[in-house]
């Protein structure tokens, strides 16, 4: 039991940091590293945030969350549709826009519609 609240505590930290990354990653690198960031490190400070927000979610401990066996699936699910949709925007705004960016776009979408997909049909069996 002692084990599963340290677990918890752990996340939800890394929940909050997973935050403040996608809210503000330049606020986050002041802080953590007093150093300010350029446009591009700003969107992989946000892609870093949405990645530990999936990774914590993956690492809930079982039984505090409904569902618990489709837990890493929906971790899977919530990191793909939040990076497609981000480099999404960063492509139509053109800031920020390298060869790989719509291929990863392409790429993520496809992976959260496998997810979903495979969820439906786990279900019907």
């Amino acid at each position: 039991m002692r084990a599963k609240r340290v677990i918890a505590a752990a996340a939800a930290i890394e929940v909050l940091t997973a935050c403040l990354l996608v809210v503000a990653p330049a606020v986050f690198a002041r802080l953590l590293l007093g150093a300010e960031l350029s446009g591009a490190g700003a969107a992989l400070g946000r892609l870093a945030g949405i990645s530990l927000l999936a990774l914590a979610l993956a690492c809930w401990p079982r039984g505090t969350l409904p569902r618990q066996a489709a837990q890493p699936v929906l971790a899977l699910l919530i990191f793909s549709v939040l990076c497609s949709l981000f480099l999404a925007y960063l492509g139509i705004g053109g800031e920020n826009a390298g060869v790989l960016l719509w291929p990863a776009v392409a790429t993520h979408a496809a992976m959260a519609g496998l997810l979903i997909w495979s969820s439906l049909a786990e279900r019907h069996r």
